[in-house]
């Protein structure tokens, strides 16, 4: 079964996908930092808006939203916002 990343929601599948290859984590490497911990809802939520405008070619405040709501359905950030 291929888990998915409880901050953005990627698929991972592979070991690179996770943060230092480490496939016990439940976040990918696009939401850790460098030192492997997981980054907080407004780094991911500025990484994820970037992700939607170069992607989709969208709005900066449009993919913001996107984002938004994308995230408050993740299980990371039910908290949130």
């Amino acid at each position: 079964m291929i888990k998915m990343c409880i901050a953005c929601g990627m698929p991972m599948d592979k070991s690179e996908d996770f943060p230092e290859g480490d496939e016990s984590k439940d976040y990918c490497v696009h939401c850790a930092r460098e030192d492997g911990t997981m980054k907080s809802y407004d780094e991911v939520l500025n990484g994820m808006t970037q992700f939607i405008v170069q992607s989709q070619g969208l709005d900066r405040e449009v993919a913001n939203t996107m984002a938004v709501k994308m995230m408050a359905k993740l299980p990371a950030w039910k908290e949130e916002k």
